[in-house]
């Protein structure tokens, strides 16, 4: 499924052992070690996560240790939201170049008004979620 939507498969390797380990974490060298590379492939693969900010990396002593945590569909969805209001801004600068009287300017203000609708509704639902997700863990609170 990763891979079907844009996610090259070593990347989709490194993310589903992650995401799938008991404490949603490894080193990079328990992630050569299970996935059976080099740590460039591991090190490729974990620098585009995060930019997408689907893992995070915390320095141990001299190792790395990369992991998934309950928030990374919020935090990656933000960051998406972000991603369209930066289209919004480009695209709604391009309309005011050449014009909503144009053709091509009439495209680039329907397209900026697309991702700002788009961006709203995503920050909207990812909001939604957050308050949502602080319910379920206040209801649920501490084991004791």
């Amino acid at each position: 499924m990763m891979i079907e939507t844009g996610m090259a498969p070593m990347t989709a390797r490194v993310f589903a052992a992650l995401f799938v380990s008991e404490s949603g974490s490894l080193t990079a060298a328990e992630l050569v070690r299970h996935l059976r590379v080099s740590p460039a492939t591991i090190s490729n693969a974990t620098r585009w996560l995060e930019q997408r900010e689907l893992v995070a990396r915390e320095r141990e002593a001299r190792r790395v240790r990369y992991f998934v945590d309950a928030d990374v569909w919020y935090r990656t969805w933000a960051a998406s939201a972000r991603s369209m209001a930066l289209w919004a801004a480009t695209t709604r600068h391009g309309a005011g170049i050449f014009g909503t009287d144009t053709p091509t300017g009439d495209r680039l203000h329907t397209t900026s008004q697309f991702f700002e609708l788009l961006g709203h509704d995503m920050s909207q639902a990812a909001e939604h979620w957050r308050q949502a997700l602080s319910t379920q863990r206040r209801r649920s609170g501490p084991a004791g």
